[in-house]
């Protein structure tokens, strides 16, 4: 994440600090780059809750639980599989019993935009059971937005809101009724944290979602940026033609492709490293490892910011 975002930016980062248990919930622009990030940032670690239709073969099934990854069924999937939902907000309950936190996202679906849409009944059915059975979690709402979708180097601003306690809704003697003051208390809160930009406002993107890069900056890393520049094209090229081929007309694009570099960069370094000190039989070439992902930094930081 240090080359693949050039700026992070959160609202409280004293929250990042915040004990579990807790729940976070989130818009999702971003695919599963949205969980890793949270995952990265909070001091504790967090269980998310993904499209179930992903679990399938026993596998993968350990492969997504050991990363702390559980199912959440749509009807969309099929209203068959609704039942194991249960089995899940049964899961949830047990982490925040464990003093664990857990990331769902309130909107349901991922889309690339910059916009709060119609908050779903997950949030609140959850927050309400584990308050039902007295455990004592809150929720924290986070709205998380990036100033582009497709472009290699990230501006992400993290903006978490007020927690919502129990109390909110203790004083209702219906579901109903504590699912429905939920997600409105959810809704003000998400209103105030995501961007609202139509994708053709131009000015109001280059408002709220660049960073200034002061002129020492760009003095300072000019060199080692075009050093970046062309020592990560054959790695950069190739990998970007194979995700916009696989994902370039999905929401997955930013996530598949920080997937895809997480497996295959850390070796094309090594790779490199092992090349300049075999060709050049200095020890002192073993630099080369930090110096690379160095130049890649440098790039990012002085590369495009909106597209």
């Amino acid at each position: 994440m240090f080359i693949f975002a050039r700026k992070i930016k959160v609202s409280h980062p004293k929250l990042l600090q915040s004990d579990a248990p807790f729940m976070l919930a989130m818009n999702h622009p971003n695919s599963f780059l949205d969980a890793i990030l949270m995952d990265i940032l909070f001091k504790v670690p967090i269980w998310s809750l993904a499209r179930g239709d992903v679990f399938k073969g026993k596998r993968v099934i350990q492969f997504l639980t050991a990363v702390r990854i559980l199912p959440v069924y749509r009807s969309s999937e099929g209203n068959d599989n609704l039942g194991e939902n249960y089995k899940t907000f049964d899961s949830c309950i047990t982490k925040f019993r464990q003093g664990e936190a857990v990331l769902i996202f309130s909107e349901g679906l991922c889309i690339n935009e910059w916009h709060l849409r119609p908050l779903k009944k997950g949030t609140a059915r959850l927050a309400t059971k584990a308050w039902d059975e007295n455990v004592p979690m809150y929720v924290l709402p986070v709205g998380i937005n990036y100033n582009s979708f497709r472009l290699f180097g990230k501006n992400v601003f993290i903006n978490i809101g007020n927690p919502i306690h129990k109390n909110l809704i203790e004083v209702y003697d219906t579901d109903g009724k504590k699912n429905m003051v939920f997600n409105q208390a959810l809704k003000a809160e998400l209103n105030q944290l995501v961007f609202e930009i139509d994708a053709n406002d131009t000015a109001k993107k280059q408002e709220m979602l660049t960073v200034p890069v002061p002129v020492w900056k760009k003095i300072l890393l000019a060199i080692p940026a075009l050093l970046g520049l062309i020592i990560h094209a054959p790695f950069f090229i190739p990998v970007k033609n194979f995700v916009t081929k696989k994902a370039g007309k999905t929401d997955h694009y930013d996530s598949v492709f920080l997937g895809i570099s997480l497996i295959t960069y850390p070796l094309y370094v090594l790779l490199l490293t092992i090349i300049l000190v075999l060709a050049f039989s200095c020890s002192w070439f073993w630099l080369a490892l930090l110096l690379i992902p160095f130049t890649a930094f440098s790039y990012v930081q002085l590369s495009k910011q909106l597209d």
